[in-house]
């Protein structure tokens, strides 16, 4: 099964690699704060050329991300839709930036 980790180091750098627009678009610094088994922070910086997914929260983010592994995962594998995630408090984004959210719903789709 698959966890936040295997998604953030993982699946992300593989579609930022394909589609290096994905990062031009986003061109921010994004937290993520996975909670539950198989969470834990991480840092997408969409700003760089590669090297895009560290461990831990770092640098000034333009966005936190606040979400369950669980929660997460069916996010990702489109079990779970991520604005009625977002609107049961699920999800949560600070600050709750539409325009930035939109465009990570696109690199996480």
């Amino acid at each position: 099964m698959a966890t936040a980790k295997d998604i953030l180091e993982t699946d992300i750098p593989a579609v930022l690699k394909e589609k290096p627009e994905l990062a031009k678009d986003l061109n921010a610094i994004i937290n993520f704060d996975i909670s539950g088994e198989g969470g834990g922070k991480w840092t997408l910086d969409a700003t760089k050329s590669e090297g895009w997914v560290t461990e831990g929260l770092h640098d000034a983010p333009k966005m936190a991300v606040s979400v369950s592994n669980d929660d997460f995962v069916k996010i990702r594998e489109k079990k779970l839709n991520a604005q009625m995630a977002a609107m049961q408090g699920k999800l949560k984004f600070k600050p709750m930036d539409m325009g930035l959210a939109m465009k990570l719903a696109k690199l996480l789709g």
